[in-house]
């Protein structure tokens, strides 16, 4: 960690919640002039460890959740939409293939990091499309302005242990540090980490950093 405020955001593309908080913690960090680390994660491993049930096995939960994205994308910006089969698309196939790959870019082209992560969103939430084939991710890394040379490489270096253990290895950070679920935001201020969870506590964390905040889209404040 640098002497600057650094701030770890945790997240997977499988959660629509951390597509909110990434995009708005990149608005901000500019802003707020902080050292942003972005943390690839498996949620599915993190639901699993601690014991906090996904939404379509909560029902109440989930009847929230698919009432609350359209009034959020709305307030944040995002254009999320749900994808038409959600229990085969979030539950069944899951995320673990795509996430391995952001490892890889992590690991190994850190520069494409957030685009292929946001290439990765758009495609599961807002055009409903698939992003566990190898061809899916192939196209999501193109537009986010990677090589095929690159992709391909990178593809291929997801079976490698290395790539496999350093997601399991942020995944288990975020748990250490109290994850629940994704995005988990540690913000390490005066050396101490303080962990906040979900895409709507920017406003305290601002508070805590000393830091305006001016709504989720600070370009129309």
């Amino acid at each position: 960690m640098s002497n600057r405020r650094v701030l770890e955001f945790f997240y997977d593309v499988v959660s629509p919640y951390s597509w909110l908080g990434f995009e708005v913690l990149c608005r901000y960090r500019n802003i707020w002039n902080v050292d942003v680390h972005l943390r690839p994660g498996f949620l599915a491993g993190i639901i699993k460890a601690s014991g906090n049930p996904p939404p379509p096995m909560a029902p109440k939960k989930f009847a929230y959740m698919l009432q609350d994205l359209p009034r959020v994308s709305e307030c944040y910006q995002v254009p999320l939409r749900q994808p038409s089969d959600f229990f085969q698309t979030i539950i069944k196939k899951g995320s673990l293939q795509a996430m391995r790959f952001v490892t890889a870019v992590e690991m190994s082209h850190p520069e494409f990091l957030e685009p292929v992560s946001r290439e990765l969103w758009i495609r599961i939430w807002s055009e409903d499309t698939d992003i566990t084939e190898t061809e899916s991710i192939l196209e999501a890394a193109k537009k986010a302005g990677m090589s095929a040379d690159q992709a391909k490489k990178l593809i291929e270096s997801t079976a490698l242990p290395e790539v496999k253990n350093k997601l399991k290895q942020n995944t288990e950070e975020a748990l250490k540090y109290g994850a629940f679920g994704l995005p988990t935001i540690v913000a390490h201020v005066d050396g101490k980490p303080h962990m906040y969870f979900g895409s709507d506590r920017y406003e305290v964390l601002a508070h805590q950093l000393g830091e305006k905040w001016m709504g989720p889209v600070p370009q129309k404040s």
